[in-house]
């Protein structure tokens, strides 16, 4: 984690991030350099080749426009940079980009990228077609989109997991975040330096959209949701003119991307990604199931041009089998009278002094039937060496017998190290699991096929020792339930506490 003092203003940021040379994948790269280096190969070819690393397109669309007259337009597509800048300087430049193999490039950089790639996908695949003489700046204007928070995350990583967890474990708004991380709002930071660095102009507008004309969209997020309706959406787009030409413009098809992407990245089923999804539906003028197919088929086509990698991709979790929306969203059923009183009687069994258990093993035992009574149908209880790197199981119940030989690897998932750093409660839910399924390691996630998990460390003098692991077998936690599982937690910690102390 770097220990660069984070910049808390818009000119301190740009300076930052100008300074930034983001590393890009070695094999790309190296194609790339042997083309330059073959006399036979045309612009054309070179262009194409290099639009296979958006690092490399990025710097050679920022280096011809930086270099631009103030009044010439900036280049929109990677063909007409290369030519502005030739095949030379375009070698000098690539000479100092660093060529990395993806195991060596910080894990959120290599997920931002990913996005974007998704989210070019999203924009060939839905509005290139339609807008055949504008695919150049539909494919670069939505690939760059995101490229100021790849030079933030480049420089600083560490606002990428703090900002998860902030936002998606935490719940704080979005915007107080970044205020409080950044000094200055992420889409004005990103707006300016899209402007700074003269990028294809699509994208600061795009950020100004977001910004500036929330009211637009807000009339238009208000059409969109009567898309079972479409004659009635086309009479209230026609009786306001302005509205009709504002959605409309071409340049709005790259935030329309870039939303549907990182908005299902985060959830396919949460109500920003259906939001996103209504929106360009109306862009589009078909209906949401059409638009949701669409985009389905160019999510899949996007993690079949990425390939297999450790990082996580929206197409992912159209494999899942997502329970329906009613079924997503029912509550679990409450324990009833008996197993309540179960549950009470090993609560107290947890808090008697001086404490009953030969070892930890009997504490651990009374410990998983006290979350079973508190109607948790799957449970697991892991015990964290000394050294906090690797978490052993210990009690498992509802689980297949692979579950008692499990053994995790904290230094390989970014979710267990942030849970053993103190204790919390990290609870999934469908609008969040698909961005922590990505962060959690694949055998725990076998065990625990659900949008609705929670996790929670358990610490004792300072330091974690144990992690539970719970569900309602995919159904949603009710007040109660969540009541019972943190009062659970904490008979089991302060009975951790006693243990501590038998013999003395």
């Amino acid at each position: 984690m770097t220990t660069t003092p984070v910049p808390r203003s818009l000119p301190a940021w740009l300076k930052t991030l100008d300074a930034v040379v983001l590393p890009a994948f070695a094999d790309p790269y190296a194609r790339v350099h042997r083309a330059l280096g073959d006399s036979s190969m045309s612009m054309r070819q070179i262009a194409e080749l290099t639009q296979e690393s958006p690092v490399l397109a990025l710097s050679v669309i920022r280096e011809a426009n930086r270099n631009a007259v103030s009044t010439s337009k900036p280049a929109e597509s990677l063909e007409v940079a290369l030519s502005r800048i030739g095949l030379k300087r375009a070698e000098a430049l690539f000479a100092r980009i660093p060529a990395s193999q993806p195991r060596d490039i910080p894990r959120p950089l290599r997920q931002i990228l990913l996005i974007s790639a998704h989210a070019s996908q999203q924009a060939n695949g839905l509005f290139a077609a339609r807008l055949a003489r504008l695919w150049q700046e539909i494919h670069w204007s939505s690939l760059l989109f995101l490229a100021p928070i790849w030079a933030l995350i480049a420089a600083h990583p560490e606002l990428f997991e703090a900002w998860e967890q902030r936002v998606l474990v935490r719940r704080e708004p979005a915007h107080q975040v970044e205020q409080s991380l950044l000094g200055v709002p992420l889409l004005e930071l990103c707006a300016v330096t899209a402007e700074h660095w003269r990028l294809p102009g699509w994208i600061a507008q795009g950020y100004r959209l977001l910004s500036d004309n929330r009211r637009m969209l807000i009339k238009a997020l208000h059409i969109a949701r009567d898309n079972e309706h479409p004659l009635h959406q086309q009479q209230m787009l026609d009786a306001d003119p302005e509205l009709r030409r504002w959605l409309t413009l071409p340049g709005n098809t790259i935030v329309l991307a870039n939303g549907l992407a990182l908005s299902a990245h985060h959830s396919w089923s949460g109500i920003h990604s259906l939001r996103w999804q209504r929106l360009a539906g109306l862009y589009l003028q078909v209906p949401l199931a059409e638009l949701q197919q669409m985009v389905h088929q160019q999510a899949v086509a996007s993690a079949q041009e990425t390939g297999p990698t450790d990082l996580w991709h929206p197409a992912q979790g159209l494999l899942w089998p997502w329970a329906s929306v009613f079924q997503a969203q029912r509550l679990a059923k409450l324990p009833d009278t008996e197993a309540l009183a179960q549950w009470r009687t090993h609560c107290r069994e947890l808090l008697i002094e001086p404490c009953p258990y030969d070892n930890i093993v009997q504490l651990t035992a009374t410990a998983c039937q006290a979350l079973t009574c508190a109607g948790m149908q799957r449970v697991l209880l892991m015990l964290v060496d000394r050294k906090q790197q690797r978490l052993v199981s210990q009690q498992a119940n509802g689980l297949p017998p692979e579950a008692a030989r499990l053994t995790l690897d904290a230094t390989q998932s970014q979710v267990l190290r942030r849970l053993l750093e103190k204790p919390v409660l990290l609870r999934l839910e469908p609008d969040n699991v698909a961005q922590f399924s990505a962060l959690l390691p694949g055998a725990l996630k076998a065990l625990f096929p659900s949008e609705h998990v929670l996790l929670r460390s358990v610490g004792h003098e300072g330091r974690v020792v144990m992690l539970l692991v719970a569900d309602q077998s995919n159904t949603a936690f009710s007040e109660v339930g969540l009541q019972a599982f943190t009062k659970t937690a904490q008979c089991i910690e302060r009975a951790l506490a006693i243990y501590s102390k038998r013999g003395r």
